[in-house]
């Protein structure tokens, strides 16, 4: 599967993965052989960074 191209719904998309199946961007990344890049780029760019305390994007 893709990920969203627009960056609300990636952003909504990936705190959901998140918060019901990763303990981790990591893991989340390389469970879905996803780049991080292709998450963390388009999230700063509505200015989100991952936060590794409470596991989501804020």
């Amino acid at each position: 599967m893709s990920l969203p191209k627009d960056p609300v719904i990636l952003l909504s998309y990936i705190n959901t993965l998140l918060r019901d199946k990763y303990s981790s961007l990591t893991e989340l990344c390389s469970s879905m052989s996803i780049c991080m890049s292709d998450i963390t780029e388009p999230l700063a760019a509505i200015d989100y960074t991952y936060n590794e305390k409470t596991n989501q994007f804020v």
